[in-house]
């Protein structure tokens, strides 16, 4: 059994799923959900999360859940790119406001230092990209149908050598049309140098024939390897 737990911290709203009757820190993962979602879309996987031992964190992106502000037209297209300046502000805006919600888990002792990972879809894998680029404590990353383009600057060296020595897997899908898996190919071919003495911690899975939205099997597929790769580099 798990604890579940509505929480605001650092401006964020949380849910804060947590193995029952846990009182000491705990190995952390962030998970971020998708482009029009909310932190209670993935509870099944936060609830996963928890049951492996870990303190799995759902967190509502900036406009979005709780975040969404009075009058807020958001329209939810399917494509980022049909409402690009506004998806690109909600990225950024997303992963400015991570380090401070890191210090605060920290400073509560619900997280354990060394062990925080951040993992994500679609949207949230966007924001996978940018957090880890952004905040060098996270030991492991997940990022589930996401593209690196929407956080990736146009002088990007020192954004790439940001990345390692994180533990990196990205999981896309080869057919799909909202979040192409081009871009995060592209990253991780980019990445290889800089992990050339670790190559164990960088990963790229493509799930041949699925789309963006993928079928029950392709979904279980890409969170167990999330799940199993997220415990390798926590534990």
């Amino acid at each position: 059994m798990a604890e579940v737990e509505e929480s605001l911290l650092a401006g964020v709203p949380l849910l804060l799923v947590r193995p029952s009757g846990s009182v000491r820190a705990l190995p952390t993962v962030l998970w971020v959900h998708g482009y029009g979602a909310s932190k209670e879309t993935h509870l099944a996987e936060l609830l996963r999360l928890a049951d492996l031992g870990l303190l799995a964190v759902g967190i509502d992106a900036v406009a979005h859940g709780r975040r969404r502000p009075a009058g807020f037209e958001h329209r939810v297209t399917g494509s980022p790119r049909e409402d690009a300046a506004v998806f690109r502000q909600i990225v950024g805006d997303t992963v400015a406001g991570l380090p401070p919600l890191v210090d605060e888990l920290l400073a509560l002792g619900l997280s354990a230092p060394g062990r925080l990972a951040i993992a994500g879809v679609s949207m949230g894998g966007c924001i996978v990209y940018g957090a880890v680029a952004a905040d060098r404590r996270y030991a492991a990353a997940v990022a589930l149908l996401g593209s690196p383009e929407w956080a990736r600057p146009a002088d990007d060296g020192a954004w790439l050598d940001a990345f390692h020595p994180t533990a990196l897997l990205s999981i896309t899908a080869a057919r799909d049309s909202v979040v192409p898996p081009a871009a995060a190919r592209e990253l991780h071919a980019l990445l290889a140098g800089r992990y050339r003495l670790q190559p164990e911690r960088l990963s790229y899975r493509e799930l041949a024939g699925a789309p963006h939205l993928m079928p029950a099997a392709d979904w279980a597929t890409a969170t167990g390897h999330g799940a199993a790769w997220l415990m390798r580099f926590l534990r």
